[in-house]
């Protein structure tokens, strides 16, 4: 009897474990399905942080690392580290490249079109209905007072941000002189934003691969005076081997260009005989009924052509600023105000400064504003095309380089870019802050709100959204006592 008690003990015993480890083994499978997201349940999460990423920047990234690291586990710290330094160093804004990095590392290409478009849609559809509101809410008493006040905090908001980066990134005395010259020459120059970060760029990469470098081995070299003398005769003898060419090389170009010159002029003239020994025939005419329906495909098809050639002028645009827009949405705003409002004349001053006000009080990456130009010079159809231009040019780039991100952060060329780059960001920031408080701000009752507001963000660091809000409350109430 204790043999049989003991075997069916055993046999519960090995059932149990049994039991145990199907359970075990069930619930990771579970806690791995659960964590390897869907492309649905990334389109969602992305979602509900468009949703609600009001302030932009590190706010909106810091709710992307608690959905993607803490609650999702999709990433680990260092992965997600890692994703959050290629985000700034790309085009765009940072936290649509580190959504973009976020659906690239867990389904891939499709992944992140999916996180991206999650992320901006919310934003999006918020701006095309303030867009259509916007002309309705001009007309409305006191409208004015409002919109003075975000665009006092707005300035503010943009001055505190190149405080912050100028003084966490520039550490050397030429990028601060890099820093000031962007600056005078976008505000008072008119010098374009392209140029400005293509020239900071290449300057960059000379001081950091090449000038520095050199400074510092010839510092280092003795004999300075003789390893002088020895590129100087270097110069000299290349000058000359040089000029001996040009002195003694007599054919070859010269003499072609010339028998070329001759051949096409006699080629001309022969055309010419032709044209004039061949009688001219005579016009047929065509019937008024043929010229109707041609008449009508015309008239129709030339609206539609030209709504078609706009569409591609806008999308021209904004893709070449989504590729150079180094720094984060506000360093758009001098590139964008030169093309759209001095060049092409679709938005006015006060227009263009409305929609930057509006696109920082509403969720997601302040970019957003690309929307509401959009929807203003071509509707929603264009609204969707700025949208997709202004985030196209990014959205690539992170996909490109987070695919090799070991490779593009130990890229010297592509380092030394950025710290050229860097500082013109900061100059690009602060003629952004000039530009828009020329248009924005008209009275001293908004120079002194912008003061305000500017103290309150370095001194208390809030969220910008209940900044620029509550200055344009306090503005509106202003406005009850002094116009």
């Amino acid at each position: 009897m204790l043999t049989q008690v003991d075997k069916r003990a055993s046999k519960i015993k090995k059932r149990a474990r049994k039991m145990r480890t199907r359970v075990r083994d069930t619930r990771r499978e579970l806690e791995r399905i659960a964590n390897t997201p869907t492309l649905g349940g990334l389109f969602l999460s992305l979602l509900k942080i468009g949703l609600v990423g009001f302030g932009g920047g590190l706010a909106v990234i810091a709710q992307i690392r608690s959905v993607a690291v803490q609650q999702r586990r999709w990433l680990t710290e260092p992965e997600f580290a890692a994703g959050f330094a290629l985000a700034q160093s790309l085009p765009g804004t940072a936290a649509g490249n580190i959504a973009t990095y976020v659906g690239l590392r867990v389904r891939g290409w499709r992944g992140a079109a999916v996180a991206m478009a999650g992320f901006i849609l919310p934003s999006m559809l918020m701006m095309i209905v303030l867009a259509i509101l916007y002309r309705h809410l001009r007309h409305l008493p006191d409208t004015d007072s409002l919109f003075h006040g975000l665009n006092a905090a707005v300035v503010a908001l943009i001055i505190v941000t190149a405080w912050r980066i100028g003084r966490n990134t520039l550490g050397k005395p030429w990028q601060w002189l890099l820093a000031i010259f962007a600056c005078l020459v976008v505000a008072f120059f008119g010098a374009t934003v392209i140029e400005v970060v293509l020239t900071a760029g290449v300057v960059g990469i000379f001081i950091d691969s090449f000038a520095e470098k050199q400074l510092r081995k010839l510092a280092q070299l003795r004999g300075v005076a003789s390893r002088r003398k020895r590129i100087a005769a270097r110069i000299t003898l290349q000058r000359r081997r040089r000029r001996e060419r040009e002195t003694h090389f007599v054919g070859g170009y010269l003499t072609r260009a010339v028998a070329e010159e001759r051949v096409r002029r006699a080629a001309l003239q022969k055309a010419r005989g032709k044209a004039a020994d061949t009688p001219q025939t005579k016009e047929t005419g065509e019937s008024p009924q043929k010229r109707f329906p041609s008449a009508v495909f015309l008239g129709l098809s030339v609206p539609l052509l030209a709504k078609v050639a706009l569409l591609l002028t806008l999308s021209t645009l904004f893709l070449r600023i989504g590729t150079i827009t180094f720094g984060g949405g506000f360093v758009m705003i001098p590139l964008i105000e030169a093309e759209v409002v001095d060049a092409h004349h679709w938005l006015t001053h006060q227009e263009f400064v409305d929609a930057t006000a509006l696109g920082q009080i509403t969720p997601g990456p302040v970019l957003i504003t690309a929307t509401f130009i959009g929807y203003r010079v071509a509707g929603t159809l264009g609204a969707i095309v700025t949208t997709i231009s202004i985030f196209l040019p990014s959205f690539l780039m992170t996909i490109a380089a987070g695919s090799s991100l070991a490779r593009f952060h130990t890229n010297r060329i592509v380092q030394s870019f950025l710290k050229g780059v860097t500082p013109a960001v900061v100059g690009l920031l602060v003629a952004a802050g000039i530009s828009i408080g020329r248009s924005g701000i008209h009275t001293w009752v908004g120079f002194m709100i912008a003061v305000i507001a500017g103290a309150v963000l370095v001194r208390f660091r809030p969220n910008p959204i209940w900044v620029i809000l509550g200055a344009g409350l306090l503005r509106l109430i202003i406005g009850f006592f002094v116009v």
